[in-house]
């Protein structure tokens, strides 16, 4: 008989405590700190995004469960170390969204969106200053160091822009874009040194960043949409060089090449 009882978020703070139980738990688990599980956190808030981006409900489900699962886990090892527990993580961030939503919890009111995002600010840096961090009135101030580097360039942009300082369309963006690839091609003719290359390269991808916050792209998703298309295409050419009898490996690049414009026009025509 198939067992229909649901678990609740108890029976999984109770799992992840067994599991890091150093007697009866898993050895792999019990291993593992903070810095050891962190990188996983990240790649499953990135599965959660594919799966929205896929648009796959019930693979959904399971990758916001893994995703919890991380929080659990750095929650039992908080506990562990006398830091914290889960509770404590449910109500700091209960309290942070009853602190930041005034509006909604309190008597507070907004004529528009932007007037709310300027208080939203307004009452971060209110608790930066309260946490005793040291005041700091750049537009800039309290862009995190622990974002992904796209996604903090796209943070300082934003910011940038509320003084004013961005440019009107997408147009110069475009234009500035030719112009740092333009300068990476210079530093390659010149045999530039890897310190140079990595920073004009830093360059051209910052403005990248901005060319697709200026067409309101989001860029990750649209760096998984490149990645899904290299990949399936790539695999076709795989596929039609196997049904000739001779694998990729074993062609020149003018070949693969020719297979590749090949898979591209299959794409065109079966769309």
């Amino acid at each position: 008989m198939t067992d229909t009882t649901k678990h609740s978020l108890d029976d999984l703070l109770a799992i992840m405590a067994r599991l890091r139980d150093p007697q009866r738990g898993c050895p792999w688990d019990v291993q593992q700190d903070f810095a050891t599980i962190a990188p996983y956190t990240i790649e499953e808030a990135y599965e959660v995004a594919d799966a929205i981006d896929r648009k796959d409900w019930h693979d959904l489900r399971d990758e916001l469960g893994d995703l919890l699962l991380q929080v659990v886990f750095h929650a039992q090892m908080a506990k562990e170390a006398g830091l914290f527990d889960f509770a404590d993580v449910a109500h700091a961030i209960s309290d942070k969204m009853i602190r930041r939503h005034p509006h909604v919890f309190g008597d507070v009111s907004y004529d528009n969106v932007e007037a709310q995002k300027e208080a939203w600010e307004a009452i971060k840096a209110e608790e930066r200053a309260a946490k005793g961090e040291q005041h700091d009135d750049s537009a800039l101030a309290g862009v995190s160091r622990g974002l992904p580097e796209w996604k903090r360039a796209l943070k300082l942009q934003q910011r940038a822009a509320t003084v004013g300082f961005d440019w009107p369309d997408a147009h110069p963006v475009l234009d500035k874009l030719v112009e740092e690839v333009e300068e990476v091609r210079a530093e390659f003719a010149a045999g530039a040194d890897k310190a140079r290359l990595q920073d004009e390269i830093g360059d051209v991808l910052f403005v990248v960043v901005n060319l697709a916050r200026h067409a309101d792209v989001d860029f990750s998703q649209a760096l998984r949409h490149a990645n899904a298309k290299f990949e399936r295409r790539f695999r076709q050419m795989e596929a039609m060089a196997a049904d000739e009898g001779k694998p990729l490996v074993e062609r020149s690049l003018d070949d693969q090449e020719a297979l590749w414009q090949q898979a591209k026009r299959s794409e065109k025509v079966a769309g």
